[in-house]
């Protein structure tokens, strides 16, 4: 019988629809927004995956909102080893797992982001303990090499799994972030189950872009709303057309007819403005409100992971997604680093109606077919 402590952050992820690119020290605005928790609702996804591979599994866990009343809805009698008091902190993620750690647990899974994988790996180091973890992914920033792809992923391993190997954790710093800088820090190495299903670091490398660009702006249709993912891919698309967008936000713009531009006060006064910024940095309520007849998502993948939505862009709603065409522009060296594209909306019905064959924008008029899983 394995055994298995599980956590679970319940405010993980809280940001990302509202365009806070993280919840750390922002919960307060989170919920003024009008955020809801989604890490429950994966937790159960993944619990559920777990189940239905290894229904005797013995799963420690911690009193509400970190993760019993998810466990018993997934089918499990779940042993409850800690009651948080008031609201949730790190410091209670991190007991949790003392506790699991002393019960001799097979494996600590947990559910967030960068920040909680964390939280779970210097406590284990904390302890000179071995015990792997394993993510289900449910935060706002989720780089680190130690989650599963998709939860239901990340429920099949930990029912599965038999050879663990040394992975890193990484976090970033959330105020650089927001501020359109990424800083990346490694913050522990830990024992990690071995399957593909396990996502790759978050690589910052990438390639030429300069064909792909010039590509899509020379395709630009006026009266058509395109939304400009993050990323520095897209952002030489928005510096291109002369847009000034949020490096780490999703901006919306419209492109407006010749006869319609307004001109540039560029020094020369002889270019004119090729469309609007609607909105910058925008929340997923923003977003769906400027959208108009024909709409265009410009997003480009996650150099070594491959996603597509999901990681660090979940103002991309299944909502936003459904209302618009996807454009997906990338390098030939982002693309051969990854090999596939992957996506992880929240909603299964949407990922799968994503998944298959599609057309990567490489160069000026060049396309490659990438698959997504």
């Amino acid at each position: 019988m394995r055994r298995i402590g599980f956590v679970l952050n319940p405010i993980a992820g809280m940001g990302g629809r509202v365009g806070l690119k993280g919840t750390d020290g922002k919960l307060k605005e989170a919920r003024e927004r009008g955020a809801e928790p989604r890490a429950p609702e994966r937790a159960v996804t993944a619990l559920e995956a777990l189940r239905e591979r290894l229904s005797d599994a013995e799963i420690l866990t911690c009193g509400d909102p970190m993760g019993a009343s998810e466990v018993r809805e997934a089918g499990f009698s779940p042993e409850v080893v800690y009651e948080p008091e008031g609201e949730t902190t790190a410091e209670d993620t991190r007991e949790a797992v003392r506790r699991f750690v002393e019960r001799g647990v097979d494996l600590i899974l947990f559910v967030g982001g960068d920040g909680t994988a964390t939280d779970v790996a210097e406590t284990v180091a904390e302890a000179s303990s071995e015990t792997p973890i394993l993510g289900v992914p449910a935060g706002v920033k989720v780089y680190s090499s130690v989650f599963g792809v998709t939860p239901q992923d990340a429920g099949r391993i930990a029912a599965a799994f038999d050879v663990t190997e040394s992975r890193e954790v990484s976090d970033i710093d959330e105020g650089a972030y927001r501020a359109g800088e990424v800083r990346t820090s490694l913050r522990a190495v830990v024992n990690v189950p071995v399957a593909e299903e396990l996502q790759s670091s978050k690589q910052l490398g990438g390639g030429t872009v300069e064909g792909l660009t010039a590509g899509f702006v020379a395709g630009v249709e006026p009266g058509t709303t395109y939304v400009f993912a993050p990323g520095s891919t897209v952002g030489a698309i928005e510096d291109a057309l002369g847009i000034e967008g949020s490096p780490l936000g999703v901006d919306v713009w419209r492109a407006v007819p010749e006869s319609e531009r307004e001109p540039r006060a560029d020094p020369d006064g002889e270019r004119a403005e090729r469309g609007e910024v609607l909105v910058r940095d925008g929340s997923e309520a923003e977003i769906l409100a400027a959208l108009g007849d024909r709409n265009v998502i410009v997003v480009s993948p996650i150099g070594g992971q491959g996603f597509v939505f999901g990681r660090g862009n979940q103002q991309l709603s299944p909502a936003v997604i459904d209302r618009c065409e996807i454009e997906v522009v990338a390098s030939r060296s982002k693309l051969d680093d990854i090999g596939v594209l992957r996506v992880d909306t929240g909603d299964p019905d949407l990922d799968e109606e994503l998944r298959g064959w599609t057309r990567v924008r490489v160069g000026r008029v060049e396309r490659r077919m990438l698959q997504i899983v």
